[in-house]
């Protein structure tokens, strides 16, 4: 894909007018205001919650166990506050659904920066795949603690996800590995086929639909927020993919149609609710 290619991907030219001025400028600055307060509460979890956790909680997986739960709460509240001060409207079909999941690998699209965030709220027991470049961030002493990053190479990653999913823990991996553009689609790698083939796990697509989320997009300006409306997220968890479908096949070729059934189940649903192709 050629340089022009990728921009016409982002490109924001479709982004309508600001409706209210008053309330974009509210909420654009709330927007900024909630990323320091998110970062600073991860400084805190790190450094103050997760030593008095680790005190009462052994071994290892048990402190995980009990610090994702935290976390899966502590996102929660985080959630609401955005509610709360009309910055986000979300809506969860199934939520029960989420709350059952034992050993699933988690795919879902990626459309805006805090998507992670809504399935760690929904999941209490969920391990992550994260980005590697995030261990340089605030995030870092929650990340290298609880969840596996994508700069690990593969057997190592390979080998803490099976560890992780043998405990119960569910496995949330974004296959585009960045977040979705404003038109189409990123390819979807294949390391989440890869880690469901190898741990013989069962794999839940999730559909996050809504509005447009410009201002959590990737190359959105920093500043920006939704034109005419506070954010809104609809969370659909799919028809399960099952890995006994593809176990007696050669690893390359369950990994490639494992990858092409999660696209087309993401890829129909974003057609079926929101009208979208991509």
């Amino acid at each position: 894909m050629t340089n022009a290619e990728i921009a016409g991907l982002y490109d924001a030219s479709d982004v309508p007018p600001v409706k209210n001025w008053l309330y974009y400028g509210y909420a654009a600055l709330m927007k900024l205001f909630f990323f320091v307060f998110f970062g600073a509460g991860s400084v805190v979890l790190a450094i103050v919650v997760f030593p008095v956790v680790r005190i009462f909680c052994h071994p290892k997986w048990r402190f995980q166990r009990a610090a994702r739960a935290l976390v899966s709460a502590t996102f929660r509240f985080f959630l609401a506050l955005l509610r709360m001060f009309g910055l986000v409207h979300y809506s969860v079909h199934d939520r029960e659904r989420f709350c059952s999941l034992h050993s699933k690998i988690v795919v879902a699209n990626h459309p805006s920066l805090i998507d992670v965030i809504f399935i760690i709220s929904l999941i209490p027991n969920a391990d992550c795949i994260v980005r590697g470049g995030l261990t340089r961030t605030p995030l870092a002493g929650v990340i290298r603690q609880l969840y596996i990053v994508n700069s690990l190479d593969y057997d190592e990653m390979i080998a803490l996800s099976k560890a992780s999913l043998a405990t119960g823990t569910n496995l949330i991996i974004f296959p585009e590995g960045t977040r979705t553009p404003r038109h189409g689609t990123n390819p979807y790698k294949k390391g989440a086929a890869r880690i469901a083939y190898e741990t013989g796990c069962d794999v839940q697509p999730v559909y996050i639909g809504g509005n447009d989320k410009y201002g959590l997009g990737k190359h959105d300006a920093f500043f920006s927020f939704n034109r005419t409306e506070r954010y809104r997220y609809d969370i659909y968890p799919l028809e399960e993919i099952k890995i006994a479908h593809y176990a007696a096949l050669e690893p390359q070729r369950a990994a490639k149609q494992l990858t092409e059934a999660m696209h087309t189940a993401i890829a129909t649903a974003a057609f079926n609710i929101d009208g979208r192709k991509v």
